[in-house]
């Protein structure tokens, strides 16, 4: 195998200029495939039991993922500890408490910091007399551009991390700006998330693993990194996010005011398919939900429609495992697909979200994904996960089933009209 410094140097070499990929928006040239099954062991074994499912082949697609896609992450560091760093029980007007938490981690001598910002709604949400007093819930998600990002709350910590460069942010020089508070709050929603009686809780990913291609020397991967020795299986960011969210979940367990919430975990994009990641691995996160996630995440690769596998490797070699450069051009070759990464979500909630405009991450993939996955949730709860024949009208989602889908107008963002269906299907008396 090549070094990785030469197989990178390889790939960017061999990258066409994003202006010269032409994606295929034309469903007549969508290559005929046929999709792996999920229910049938590499042995050709057919999985007819959820004990069958749970000991044999859930272990193994996780394990073909990591081989073959995200690569293989570590586990738990020697040390994790957590110090509240702000607590205010008069937040957003009096309508939620706001904590911010540093988490420590420490492995092998080497220390690792990351701040996670938490609002919980004022008072407890209250149920009716006719509907059971359930756990309440929690919208967990990495977000872009720092904690301040996602409020104009001004008592939100800045991060003092590498901060990535996004059109539109008045960072400079990969240093957080005062001037960017807020600047994505229409993307997080908080108010109406607390007002409906949910808790929720974000990180900069770029505190976990800052999103450039150091040969991964920064953020929790140099907790582990031994040498120039770098494994083609070994993880890549979107494993280090992952990985980075069930420290977070880690944490929640330790913590007497939150250990009680059942999990909501969120995405978007590149973060969408860490969702997608982490809930497949993680059973803990109790609803796990895409939006926008494309390919690598909630898309079928095999489609070969809007972004590629070839083309998000060259651009972005840092986010998965090296062998996954291996199915650039040639998606069919790969022994796993994302229905697969679905279906690893069962018997857990699923939510898929598309939009129309954002062909790119190819809004017919991501439904087929789910319908992929159906019979997983079939085996192990005697429904369907999405219980349609085709995709549903744009902005009418389909809330009833254990994967949740929609498609609605617009293009690649997250919107008030995504998270009124995140909240509706999240609702434990829906």
């Amino acid at each position: 195998m090549l070094p990785r410094i030469l197989l990178l140097a390889f790939l960017f070499t061999a990258a066409l200029p994003a202006e010269d990929f032409k994606p295929n928006y034309d469903e007549s040239k969508v290559p005929q495939y046929t999709l792996p099954d999920p229910l049938k062991c590499e042995d050709g074994t057919e999985v007819t039991t959820p004990e069958l499912w749970k000991t044999k082949r859930r272990p193994e697609l996780i394990r073909l993922f990591e081989t073959h896609v995200y690569g293989k992450a570590p586990g738990r560091p020697q040390s994790q500890t957590a110090e509240l760093i702000e607590e205010d029980e008069n937040a957003l007007g009096g309508i939620a408490t706001r904590r911010q938490v540093r988490i420590y981690l420490e492995n092998n001598g080497k220390k690792h910091s990351m701040d996670l910002l938490i609002y919980l709604p004022n008072p407890k949400r209250k149920t009716s007399p006719d509907k059971p007093s359930l756990a309440p819930s929690l919208f967990l998600g990495l977000n872009f551009g720092g904690n301040h990002t996602v409020n104009a709350d001004p008592a939100i910590l800045l991060p003092t991390s590498w901060v990535r460069g996004i059109p539109g942010s008045d960072a400079k020089d990969n240093k957080a700006s005062e001037k960017d508070r807020g600047w994505q709050e229409s993307r997080w929603q908080i108010e109406k998330v607390i007002k409906a009686g949910y808790a929720t809780a974000t990180m900069y990913y770029g505190d976990i693993d800052p999103d450039f291609d150091d040969n991964f020397q920064n953020g929790v991967h140099a907790l582990f990194r031994n040498g120039d020795d770098w494994p083609a299986d070994n993880w890549g960011s979107i494993a280090a996010w992952a990985w980075g969210l069930s420290r977070i979940q880690d944490y929640f367990e330790t913590d007497p005011a939150l250990a009680k919430f059942k999990v909501i975990l969120h995405g978007h994009s590149r973060l969408g398919k860490t969702a997608l990641w982490a809930g497949a691995l993680d059973e803990r996160f109790d609803i796990v939900i895409s939006n926008n996630s494309g390919c690598g995440g909630a898309a079928l690769s095999v489609r070969a429609y809007g972004e590629t596998v070839g083309r998000i490797n060259r651009v972005f070699p840092h986010w998965f495992c090296d062998n996954y450069s291996k199915y650039n051009e040639n998606e069919a070759a790969c022994p796993v697909d994302q229905h697969e990464l679905i279906a690893l979500i069962a018997p857990r909630r699923a939510y898929i979200a598309s939009a129309e405009q954002d062909r790119w991450a190819d809004p017919k993939g991501e439904f087929l994904a789910g319908v992929g996955a159906n019979s997983v949730y079939q085996l192990l709860t005697g429904k369907p996960g999405i219980d349609a024949t085709g995709m549903p009208p744009v902005d009418h989602p389909l809330l009833e089933g254990l994967i949740g889908y929609h498609i609605r107008t617009g293009n690649h963002d997250v919107t008030e009209f995504d998270w009124d269906q995140f909240i509706k299907f999240a609702d434990p008396h829906r």
